[in-house]
């Protein structure tokens, strides 16, 4: 009998530990890269929708970068690109993310990221620093959000 429950126990581990594998591959997979242009005063576009563990990709544009003011919790925020470089980056934690270019951020050059589909921290991102017209763009970009 012991025997027996060993077994089930066994093929039980087995089958956990296929389908957990199973779901880590297809992520990695399935996962896209998504691209944010840096224009002459904004981001196209400037609301992303993505999945976790998509690519971003901020190509390379001329006097600008991007930072990240604000994210869901748990996010610790990246270290701001370099000017004239490409960025890239790979969001794991569903939410809103919410980030400008640094030097034109007051002239309203800002960007919102849903990942996963989750909009739970909307609240505290209209809530987040923004300067100039980038108040007023931040709320409109706010309102926009399809949940």
């Amino acid at each position: 009998m012991e025997h027996c429950i060993n077994k089930i126990k066994s093929k039980w581990l087995f089958i956990v530990l296929m389908v957990a594998e199973i779901s880590l591959l297809s992520k990695l997979c399935f996962s896209a890269d998504l691209q944010v242009e840096m224009l002459k005063m904004s981001y196209s576009p400037e609301i992303l929708y993505s999945e976790v563990g998509d690519n971003i990709i901020w190509p390379k544009s001329k006097g600008h970068n991007v930072e990240f003011i604000a994210g869901p919790s748990g996010f610790s925020l990246p270290k701001r690109s370099k000017m004239n470089k490409e960025y890239n980056v790979i969001l794991d934690i569903p939410g809103i993310y919410y980030y400008w270019c640094t030097p034109h951020k007051s002239t309203g050059m800002i960007g919102l990221i849903v990942v996963g589909k989750n909009f739970s921290n909307k609240d505290e991102i209209s809530k987040a620093k923004a300067l100039g017209k980038s108040k007023k763009k931040l709320s409109q970009l706010i309102n926009k959000i399809q949940n």
